[in-house]
């Protein structure tokens, strides 16, 4: 009997070991190479807002197949690249599009300076604890043969209505105190709500489709709202703001008609790109901005 975060780790860390990347689903820097520019350039301007230091590291944590960090080195190429990422299968993905990157299996061992950190879809993979609320009190869930079973729980939580599930992720929490402790300026892009709320929200895709995040482990993708109001009452930041303001903001347009213009044959592919970017029903709303940084920063690009 696994406790489910625990399930949930060892699940995914075997889907990402053998599962290509994008082959049951697709990520913001897939659809257009738009996106990642625009993280590289608001790279950039932080760097500068910070003083622009020459040791400056930039980082993403679960880089994919490297297609958001190229596009951003292309419009600022960062001295010092630096991914977190343990599958070796992706490893070797990132290598053929940013070799020169250096890797790491967890944030501890990047090295010290100042950093910006980047991370589109890399919360929302990391574990979660799942509570449900029974009439003798919280129950944790755990996972055997295939299907819950519960514990008691010993854990901090609200007075919720009997049969209310709450998820913690105690992941995503520790991950944003390491970059807080540093002092570091990171930005993380996820679907989630913007305020905690009840409710389960764990789901799992298989070949494209909807499948039970119990059945098969390694075989679907799993993954959980964040909870970007659990992040700000433990670290200062900036947002979380909708994606469609955020990239709207920065430029998303202007940037896709400039490169339209100069790719006609693609200009259909890059409006159907801005459109599921920042259509409420698409990813616009559901997708959530939230940059974790230094009180003493001025509003960031994007947040204002």
């Amino acid at each position: 009997m696994l406790r489910f975060d625990h399930f949930m780790a060892k699940a995914n860390a075997a889907y990402y070991a053998t599962r290509p990347f994008g082959a049951d689903f697709i990520t913001a820097p897939e659809l257009t190479q738009v996106f990642g520019e625009l993280l590289g350039a608001w790279a950039k301007v932080v760097w500068q807002m910070l003083g622009a230091p020459k040791d400056i590291i930039l980082a993403e944590a679960g880089p994919g197949r490297g297609v958001l960090m190229q596009d951003a080195l292309r419009v600022w190429p960062a001295p010092s690249v630096h991914f977190i990422e343990t599958s070796p299968l992706l490893r070797a993905e990132q290598a053929s599009r940013v070799p020169h990157a250096t890797w790491h299996e967890t944030l501890a061992t990047m090295p010290p300076g100042p950093l910006i950190l980047l991370a589109n879809e890399f919360l929302d993979a990391l574990p979660v604890r799942q509570f449900i609320h029974r009439p003798q009190g919280w129950m944790e869930r755990y996972v055997e043969n295939g299907a819950y079973a519960e514990q008691p729980a010993d854990y901090p939580l609200p007075d919720d209505p009997v049969g209310s599930v709450r998820e913690v992720n105690e992941a995503a929490l520790d991950f944003c105190r390491q970059l807080a402790t540093r002092g570091a300026v990171a930005l993380f892009i996820d679907y989630g709500p913007a305020t905690s709320e009840a409710g389960e929200s764990v789901q799992a895709i298989r070949d494209g489709a909807p499948a039970d995040p119990l059945q098969e482990p390694g075989l679907a993708d799993i993954t959980a709202h964040v909870d970007f109001a659990a992040l700000l009452r433990i670290t200062h930041g900036q947002g979380p703001v909708k994606q469609n303001s955020f990239l709207t903001a920065l430029g998303l347009y202007q940037r896709s008609d400039v490169l339209a213009r100069k790719h006609p044959h693609k200009a259909r592919d890059l409006q159907l790109a801005v459109q599921r970017l920042t259509a409420p029903e698409a990813m616009g709303s559901l997708f959530k901005v939230f940059c974790l940084c230094p009180p003493d920063l001025p509003i960031l690009p994007g947040f204002a």
